[in-house]
C-alpha cells in the first residue's frame, strides 16, 4: 500500500474492500459489548449502523460521496447528541475500533492517520460527564 500523488487514501489502502472490513470488525466488537450496543436502536441488528458509517468513512478518506448524496452533511455531534457518550463510551468505541484497525493490517501511515482521526472524533462526541478522565 504506497501512495501516488494524485491518490486519495480511500484508494491507497484497497478501497471499498477494505473498508468493509473495518467496519464489518468494528461492529463485530461493538455487538459484544453491553454498553455500546445498548446505543442502537435497532438492537443487534446493525446493517444501517455499518452502512451509514462504511459511507461516511469512504466518503471522509476521500472515496465515493454516497454518504453526502444520501444523508447531506455529517453533522457528527447533533447525530449522537440523543446517545450518554461518556469517557467509558468512548474508550470502548476506541478499543473496538483500533480492534478493527489491528485485523485489516494497513500500512503504518495510514493506520496512523486513521488512528489520529478516529480519536479526535471519538473525544469529540463525548457529551457527557459521567465518567471524567
Amino acid at each position: 500500500m504506497t501512495q501516488t500523488s494524485n491518490e486519495t487514501i480511500f484508494e491507497a489502502v484497497g478501497g471499498h474492500p477494505t473498508f468493509t472490513r473495518l467496519v464489518d470488525v468494528f461492529y463485530e466488537h461493538v455487538d459484544q459489548d453491553e454498553v455500546l450496543i445498548a446505543m442502537y436502536p435497532e438492537g443487534h441488528d446493525l446493517t444501517g449502523a455499518k452502512h451509514r458509517l462504511q459511507m461516511f468513512l469512504e466518503q471522509y478518506f476521500g472515496g465515493p460521496t454516497t454518504y453526502q448524496e444520501e444523508r447531506g452533511h455529517p453533522r457528527l455531534r447533533m447525530r449522537h447528541f440523543p446517545f450518554p457518550v461518556d469517557f467509558d463510551a468512548r474508550d470502548r468505541w476506541l478499543a473496538s475500533m483500533r480492534a478493527a484497525l489491528d485485523d485489516v493490517a494497513l500500512a503504518p501511515l495510514y493506520d496512523e492517520i486513521f488512528w489520529d482521526y478516529f480519536q479526535r472524533a471519538a473525544t469529540a462526541m463525548v457529551n457527557t460527564n459521567s465518567n471524567p478522565v
